[in-house]
């Protein structure tokens, strides 16, 4: 398994906004997922991937499993870091890591999955999630993609 060689994740800023947080007062749990989904979204289209063109040739981002730890809470008004690691295994499937950082640095969270390319046609799982994301990717080191693939 391979990380990500960039050396800081692709991250985004987001500020916790009122009717995000639940009776307790903090962010509720649904909006962490929500925050890692915005982060990698964001990533992608810089990596100058079009998800437009992704779906329109048959192809979907899938999440089959999501994970959520949580370390420390998040409130209305703070601002949170979300930051986006992608790991390849060369298989099937490959996970997406993702931090939630409160401004001072704190982990608040993390957020992961693991997640594939879904052949919209067959409903199947693409052999190499990895080839299309790269061949798709103006910088595909955002997406942790630093082997090259033939054509």
């Amino acid at each position: 398994m391979t990380h990500s060689p960039v050396t800081e994740p692709f991250s985004v800023r987001l500020e916790v906004r009122i009717y995000e947080i639940d009776p307790q007062l903090h962010l509720n749990g649904g909006f962490y997922i929500q925050y890692a989904d915005h982060a990698r979204f964001a990533c992608v289209r810089a990596a100058g991937v079009s998800v437009e063109e992704l779906l329109d040739s048959g192809l979907g981002p899938v999440n089959l499993e999501t994970v959520i730890k949580y370390h420390r809470e998040l409130r209305g008004g703070d601002e949170v870091d979300v930051t986006c690691d992608w790991e390849w295994s060369g298989g099937k499937t490959y996970r997406v890591h993702h931090l939630l950082r409160r401004a001072d640095g704190t982990v608040a969270a993390e957020v992961s999955h693991v997640s594939g390319l879904l052949d919209l046609k067959t409903r199947r799982l693409v052999p190499d999630p990895d080839r299309e994301w790269h061949t798709r990717a103006a910088k595909p080191e955002l997406l942790g993609l630093t082997r090259r693939f033939g054509p």
